[in-house]
């Protein structure tokens, strides 16, 4: 039984990012994906399938359910007004290391622009900002990598 995990992905630029978040969304039990601001949905705006996700996303973009809504606060606000714990993944001075993180479910995970990360307008919303330590010379894994290495580990898969 789903546990009720949704994720907002807010400003991602590449559509192989957000198939590959999908794929890796089905894997997780992800029930519901929030897309916000200028991130490319599944579906173009005359409604056609992309095909540029849907060849990452490998059928994930049609069996969870998404939504899209440009400003994120309100998706954001919906959620937590239904109780749900806020975290978002990314470095910032409050994070905490990904492996302490304590989930209370329902929880919405939020990620970012592959460059600038989640904005401060939306870490200030968040319960818990966590961050994977990096050990090499690369301050960052990339969006999708980063998404499936934090919460394999913290939802405990």
């Amino acid at each position: 039984m789903k546990k009720g995990i949704a994720v907002l992905l807010h400003n991602i630029r590449s559509a192989h990012n957000v198939g590959a978040i999908f794929r890796t969304a089905d894997a997780l039990g992800v029930e519901t994906i929030y897309l916000s601001g200028y991130t490319p949905t599944p579906m173009d705006r005359f409604n056609r399938p992309r095909k540029d996700i849907a060849k990452v996303a490998l059928g994930a973009e049609k069996t969870i359910r998404w939504q899209y809504q440009k400003d994120p606060k309100e998706i954001i606000l919906e959620l937590k007004n239904n109780k749900y714990q806020i975290i978002a993944l990314e470095q910032n001075k409050k994070s905490v290391d990904y492996k302490s993180v304590k989930i209370k479910y329902p929880v919405l995970f939020i990620v970012g622009n592959e460059v600038e990360g989640v904005p401060q307008n939306i870490i200030s919303q968040c319960d818990i900002v966590t961050e994977i330590p990096m050990a090499g010379g690369k301050e960052s894994l990339n969006v999708s990598v980063a998404f499936g290495v934090g919460l394999f580990r913290m939802l405990g898969k």
